[in-house]
C-alpha cells in the first residue's frame, strides 16, 4: 500500500474516493455533492420556455417563443408544425431542414429571451399545432418546447408596440415616450 494515505483496492488499483481519512473525508464528501447539487440547479434554471403566443399581421403570422435564460450559450431553435396528426413539418430551424413549402416562407429573428418566428403569406393551410423547441449548448440536455393551436380565424391582431415593450426596459420606454406626453401637455418639464 502506498504509504501517501492513498487507499489501493484489492486488484492494486487506486481508490479517488479513499484519499481523505478522518474528519476530511466527510467534509471533503459534503462539499462536493453540495458544489454538484448546486451546479444541478443552477444549470436547471438556465432555461426555460415560459410561452408561445400567435397573433396576425395582415396575412402574415407571429410566433413568439418567450424564454428565460442566464447564460451566453448558443441557443438552437426549431419550429415544427403538425396538422389533423400528420408527421410533424419543420417550419423554421438552426439545425434541421425546413421543410419546402416554408423554406422561404418563414423567418426567424432571436432576441435575448424571445425567439420570433414570421410565416408569410399564412393560409388556412397553415393552420395547425406549431411547437416551439429550444436547447442551449452545454445546458440541460432536455429540449424545452412548448405549443399553440394557430387557426386563422382566431388569431388576434399583432399590436405594432408589444415588441418594443416586451424587449425594452420602462424606464428607456418612458424616456422616449416623454417628448410625446410634453406635445400633449401631460407632462411639463
Amino acid at each position: 500500500a502506498p504509504d501517501d494515505g492513498r487507499v489501493v483496492g484489492a486488484a492494486g488499483f487506486f481508490h479517488p474516493t479513499a484519499v481523505f481519512q478522518g474528519p476530511e473525508k466527510g467534509k471533503m464528501k459534503s462539499t462536493i455533492c453540495i458544489a454538484v447539487l448546486v451546479t444541478v440547479l443552477q444549470v436547471a434554471r438556465c432555461q426555460n420556455v415560459r410561452d408561445l403566443r400567435a397573433c396576425i399581421s395582415g396575412q402574415n403570422l407571429r410566433l413568439d417563443c418567450h424564454y428565460e435564460n442566464k447564460t451566453d450559450n448558443p441557443l438552437s431553435y426549431e419550429f415544427r408544425m403538425t396538422k389533423d396528426s400528420r408527421a410533424m413539418r419543420i417550419v423554421a430551424s438552426n439545425f434541421g431542414v425546413p421543410e419546402a413549402g416554408f423554406r422561404n416562407r418563414a423567418n426567424v429573428t432571436v432576441n435575448r429571451n424571445l425567439v420570433c418566428l414570421n410565416v408569410y403569406g399564412f393560409t388556412a393551410a397553415d393552420e395547425g399545432i406549431y411547437v416551439c423547441h429550444l436547447k442551449i449548448t452545454n445546458d440541460l440536455p432536455l429540449t424545452q418546447t412548448r405549443n399553440i393551436t394557430v387557426v386563422k380565424d382566431k388569431l388576434e391582431k399583432c399590436a405594432g408596440i408589444s415588441l418594443l415593450i416586451q424587449n425594452t426596459s420602462w424606464l428607456l420606454l418612458l424616456l422616449l415616450s416623454l417628448p410625446l406626453l410634453q406635445a400633449m401637455d401631460f407632462v411639463s418639464l
